[in-house]
């Protein structure tokens, strides 16, 4: 299993790319600035958001038995899976029991965490992402690289060399205006001949027994309403209480997801339409046990806006599948080691612990935090490497000891000025492979910050 730093190697090796896709999430980070700077008591609404989410976690059971009462009052047949197996077999077993071969399905990270996709394949059934961009990457034989911008790492030339290969698309030097028309196309029939539409679930009411699902090209609706059979996919942390709540958290999503004021389509499920049938799968795989850990509980509160994914200088420049997780970047990060910890064990180390992350989630998870807590259990609880170890150790042994640390400081200054530079820029200098030491100044903070002071 290679780590994030290896993966993070490779997706580096093509510097171009790196500085678009790093720019590229950066200009939707300051998007969902202005978007939040124009909103009236956003801080009071994420502290809202936070209030919500945190009732909900401390009293699942209550709102999940609520859920599953209205909605089966309102016609809906409701099932429990405890994990990715359990969920597939029931789709499985739906598709099976209406004689769909075809599947028309829109943006749902929990499908694609339980690999719902390949598993359906297997057995005969065609299934097609209908959200562009994950149509995509699927076309690619790819996952979703963001759990918003699933297509991200994708420049618009490589997706018309996609599209003629699949789709049969004339060259049109990535013109998006024609390339989102051909797609058009083509998805429109998948819609016209699919027997069952499956979505995800943004938001689940137990008030009401509804549920929300929140997109921006509507193909949610067209598969639902073209389709006689509704299946939703929804994790059992998406519950809220009320359906007062809701609008709380749609002035949330999609300004810090994309800037936007809100998403163009917030398509409210409540029972299934006259002679349809409509099947909602509560999942668990793994939550119950991230609730359980005191420490981490508050990542179920995460509402999938991507950010965290956003504004963190480890993803934008290392790209999603550096993770090889469903869920990267700095929410990932916390929720991948708790379902395995020795295969993600390097994530919560991909992290400069800045803090970003948490500024901008609207429902202030204290993620940097979590990642800090994760180092520090997977420290402890696998081994270390003996250089990794043994640096470490001297680096607290210098830290703890002022008088050493100028000595030592003093010694690496005049070595960094005057040493050849074979020597500072060895195999052992990881900073040096790529950069350039910034010209080394006389004396260090302390000295410099004393004479600033005496100068008045």
């Amino acid at each position: 299993m290679m780590s994030h730093a290896k993966r993070a190697e490779i997706f580096n090796k093509n510097e171009a790319k790196v500085n678009w896709h790093d720019k590229a999430l950066w200009y939707v980070r300051e998007k969902r600035d202005t978007a939040a700077h124009h909103v009236k008591g956003w801080e009071y609404l994420r502290e809202l958001a936070s209030g919500i989410k945190a009732n909900v976690l401390s009293n699942l059971d209550t709102y999940l038995v609520e859920f599953e009462k209205n909605a089966q009052s309102n016609g809906i047949e409701v099932h429990w899976a405890s994990n990715a197996e359990e969920h597939n077999k029931i789709v499985y077993k739906i598709l099976t029991q209406n004689k769909a071969s075809k599947v028309v399905k829109s943006k749902s990270m929990l499908t694609e965490e339980c690999h719902l996709n390949p598993y359906l394949e297997s057995k005969g059934i065609e299934v097609i992402d209908t959200d562009l961009g994950e149509r995509i990457v699927q076309l690619a034989k790819e996952p979703p690289s963001h759990i918003v911008l699933p297509a991200i790492h994708k420049t618009k030339e490589e997706i018309d060399v996609l599209f003629q290969e699949h789709l049969g698309t004339k060259p049109s030097n990535g013109d998006p205006q024609y390339l989102t028309n051909e797609a058009r196309k083509h998805l429109r029939d998948k819609f016209l001949q699919a027997d069952v539409a499956i979505t995800g679930v943004n938001f689940a009411i137990a008030e009401t027994g509804g549920f929300v699902v929140c997109t921006n090209e509507g193909n949610s609706d067209m598969g639902v309403h073209l389709s006689k059979v509704h299946i939703a996919s929804m994790g059992i942390e998406k519950i809220i209480p009320k359906e007062e709540h809701l609008g709380v958290f749609l002035r949330l999503l999609a300004r810090s997801a994309t800037g936007q004021p809100i998403t163009t389509y917030s398509s409210h499920y409540n029972k299934p339409a006259q002679g349809n049938v409509m099947h909602i799968i509560i999942v668990d795989n793994g939550r119950t046990e991230q609730l359980s850990r005191e420490d981490f509980r508050s990542s179920l509160s995460c509402i999938r806006c991507g950010a965290c994914m956003n504004t963190c200088p480890i993803y934008r420049r290392s790209g999603g599948y550096s993770y090889n997780a469903t869920i990267p970047g700095p929410i990932g990060s916390i929720l991948s080691p708790g379902m395995d910890m020795k295969k993600h064990s390097s994530l919560p180390f991909a992290s400069t612990l800045c803090g970003s992350c948490t500024n901008v989630c609207p429902v202030k998870i204290n993620i940097h935090e979590q990642l800090y807590k994760w180092r520090q259990i997977i420290t402890k609880e696998q081994k270390q490497p003996l250089v990794k170890k043994t640096i470490l150790k001297i680096t607290g042994m210098v830290l703890a000891k002022p008088k050493l640390y100028a000595v030592l400081g003093i010694s690496i200054r005049w070595v960094l000025k005057y040493a050849p530079r074979f020597m500072v820029y060895s195999k052992l200098n990881a900073w040096g492979k790529s950069r350039e030491f910034p010209e080394i100044e006389n004396g260090n903070f302390d000295q410099w910050y004393k004479k600033r002071k005496n100068n008045g």
